[in-house]
Protein backbone atom coordinates (compact mmCIF):
# COMPACT_ATOMS: atom_id res chain seq x y z
CA UNK A 1 0.00 0.00 0.00
CA UNK A 2 1.37 3.38 -0.97
CA UNK A 3 2.05 5.75 1.91
CA UNK A 4 1.63 9.10 0.15
CA UNK A 5 -0.39 9.59 -3.01
CA UNK A 6 -0.55 12.88 -4.86
CA UNK A 7 -2.97 13.45 -7.72
CA UNK A 8 -1.63 16.34 -9.79
CA UNK A 9 -1.94 18.28 -13.01
CA UNK A 10 0.85 18.33 -15.58
CA UNK A 11 0.90 19.46 -19.19
CA UNK A 12 2.25 16.11 -20.46
CA UNK A 13 3.79 12.74 -19.55
CA UNK A 14 7.35 14.06 -19.78
CA UNK A 15 6.64 16.78 -17.21
CA UNK A 16 4.83 14.27 -14.98
CA UNK A 17 7.77 11.86 -15.22
CA UNK A 18 10.12 14.61 -14.04
CA UNK A 19 8.35 14.53 -10.64
CA UNK A 20 9.75 11.06 -10.01
CA UNK A 21 12.50 11.93 -7.53
CA UNK A 22 10.81 14.45 -5.27
CA UNK A 23 7.12 14.29 -6.09
CA UNK A 24 5.04 17.06 -7.62
CA UNK A 25 5.70 19.50 -4.77
CA UNK A 26 4.29 22.99 -4.86
CA UNK A 27 5.03 23.45 -8.56
CA UNK A 28 1.88 21.51 -9.51
CA UNK A 29 -1.73 21.89 -8.44
CA UNK A 30 -2.46 18.73 -6.46
CA UNK A 31 -4.55 16.73 -3.98
CA UNK A 32 -2.84 14.45 -1.45
CA UNK A 33 -4.17 11.37 0.29
CA UNK A 34 -2.62 8.48 2.19
CA UNK A 35 -2.58 4.70 2.46
CA UNK A 36 -4.38 3.66 -0.74
CA UNK A 37 -3.22 1.88 -3.85
CA UNK A 38 -3.28 4.48 -6.64
CA UNK A 39 -3.53 2.02 -9.54
CA UNK A 40 -6.50 0.07 -8.17
CA UNK A 41 -8.13 3.34 -7.11
CA UNK A 42 -7.83 4.71 -10.64
CA UNK A 43 -9.25 1.45 -12.02
CA UNK A 44 -12.17 1.52 -9.58
CA UNK A 45 -13.01 5.14 -10.42
CA UNK A 46 -12.81 4.43 -14.16
CA UNK A 47 -14.99 1.34 -13.78
CA UNK A 48 -17.57 3.32 -11.80
CA UNK A 49 -18.02 5.88 -14.57
CA UNK A 50 -17.92 3.37 -17.43
CA UNK A 51 -20.19 0.77 -15.79
CA UNK A 52 -22.03 2.50 -12.92
CA UNK A 53 -23.15 0.30 -10.07
CA UNK A 54 -23.78 0.82 -6.38
CA UNK A 55 -22.14 -2.53 -5.69
CA UNK A 56 -18.46 -3.04 -5.03
CA UNK A 57 -16.90 -4.63 -8.10
CA UNK A 58 -15.80 -8.24 -7.62
CA UNK A 59 -12.01 -8.61 -7.41
CA UNK A 60 -11.83 -10.50 -10.73
CA UNK A 61 -13.70 -7.66 -12.48
CA UNK A 62 -11.44 -5.05 -10.88
CA UNK A 63 -8.24 -6.90 -11.82
CA UNK A 64 -9.54 -7.53 -15.36
CA UNK A 65 -10.18 -3.83 -16.07
CA UNK A 66 -7.56 -1.89 -18.08
CA UNK A 67 -4.92 -0.54 -15.68
CA UNK A 68 -3.60 3.04 -15.89
CA UNK A 69 -0.59 3.81 -18.02
CA UNK A 70 2.69 3.90 -16.12
CA UNK A 71 4.55 7.14 -16.74
CA UNK A 72 7.26 5.85 -14.40
CA UNK A 73 7.06 2.13 -13.72
CA UNK A 74 7.22 1.04 -10.07
CA UNK A 75 10.80 0.62 -8.94
CA UNK A 76 12.53 -0.81 -5.88
CA UNK A 77 12.25 2.55 -4.11
CA UNK A 78 8.44 2.31 -4.30
CA UNK A 79 7.88 5.46 -6.35
CA UNK A 80 5.46 5.26 -9.27
CA UNK A 81 3.71 7.74 -11.53
CA UNK A 82 0.49 6.88 -13.37
CA UNK A 83 -1.50 8.80 -15.98
CA UNK A 84 -5.23 8.76 -15.36
CA UNK A 85 -7.10 7.68 -18.51
CA UNK A 86 -8.45 10.65 -20.50
CA UNK A 87 -11.99 9.24 -20.33
CA UNK A 88 -11.76 9.09 -16.53
CA UNK A 89 -10.41 12.64 -16.43
CA UNK A 90 -13.38 13.80 -18.53
CA UNK A 91 -15.83 11.81 -16.38
CA UNK A 92 -14.45 13.27 -13.16
CA UNK A 93 -14.51 16.75 -14.66
CA UNK A 94 -18.20 16.39 -15.49
CA UNK A 95 -19.28 14.49 -12.37
CA UNK A 96 -21.96 16.01 -10.19
CA UNK A 97 -21.94 15.97 -6.43
CA UNK A 98 -24.32 12.96 -6.30
CA UNK A 99 -21.98 10.90 -8.53
CA UNK A 100 -18.96 11.80 -6.42
CA UNK A 101 -20.82 10.99 -3.19
CA UNK A 102 -21.93 7.59 -4.53
CA UNK A 103 -18.43 6.79 -5.77
CA UNK A 104 -16.96 7.84 -2.40
CA UNK A 105 -19.44 5.58 -0.60
CA UNK A 106 -18.60 2.61 -2.81
CA UNK A 107 -14.85 3.27 -2.63
CA UNK A 108 -14.99 3.55 1.17
CA UNK A 109 -16.90 0.27 1.41
CA UNK A 110 -14.34 -1.53 -0.74
CA UNK A 111 -11.38 -0.12 1.16
CA UNK A 112 -12.97 -0.97 4.51
CA UNK A 113 -13.61 -4.56 3.37
CA UNK A 114 -10.03 -4.91 2.09
CA UNK A 115 -8.09 -2.92 4.71
CA UNK A 116 -10.28 -3.00 7.83
CA UNK A 117 -8.77 -0.92 10.62
CA UNK A 118 -5.76 -0.09 8.44
CA UNK A 119 -7.97 1.91 6.06
CA UNK A 120 -6.96 5.46 5.25
CA UNK A 121 -8.37 8.12 7.54
CA UNK A 122 -8.63 10.64 4.69
CA UNK A 123 -12.06 12.08 3.86
CA UNK A 124 -12.50 10.19 0.60
CA UNK A 125 -15.32 12.40 -0.63
CA UNK A 126 -13.08 15.45 -0.14
CA UNK A 127 -10.31 13.65 -2.05
CA UNK A 128 -12.70 12.88 -4.92
CA UNK A 129 -14.00 16.45 -5.01
CA UNK A 130 -10.44 17.75 -5.13
CA UNK A 131 -9.45 15.34 -7.91
CA UNK A 132 -12.62 16.28 -9.82
CA UNK A 133 -11.55 19.96 -9.63
CA UNK A 134 -8.13 18.98 -10.98
CA UNK A 135 -9.81 16.98 -13.75
CA UNK A 136 -11.92 19.98 -14.75
CA UNK A 137 -8.77 22.06 -14.97
CA UNK A 138 -7.00 19.36 -17.01
CA UNK A 139 -9.91 19.22 -19.46
CA UNK A 140 -10.02 23.00 -19.85
CA UNK A 141 -6.25 23.38 -20.33
CA UNK A 142 -5.59 20.25 -22.38
CA UNK A 143 -3.18 18.91 -19.76
CA UNK A 144 -3.20 15.57 -18.01
CA UNK A 145 -4.10 14.22 -14.60
CA UNK A 146 -1.52 12.02 -12.88
CA UNK A 147 -0.81 10.24 -9.63
CA UNK A 148 2.55 10.10 -7.90
CA UNK A 149 3.00 7.71 -5.01
CA UNK A 150 5.61 6.49 -2.61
Amino acid sequence: MAHDIVFFLAPDDETAAATYLGGPGRAFESVTCHFIEPDSTIVEWDMYFEAPSADIPPLEQLTGWPWPDEVIAPTNDGVEVFALPPRLTRALAGAGSADLAELARRWTTRLRSADGDDMTDDDLLAVLKGVARLAASAVSTGGGLYSWSF
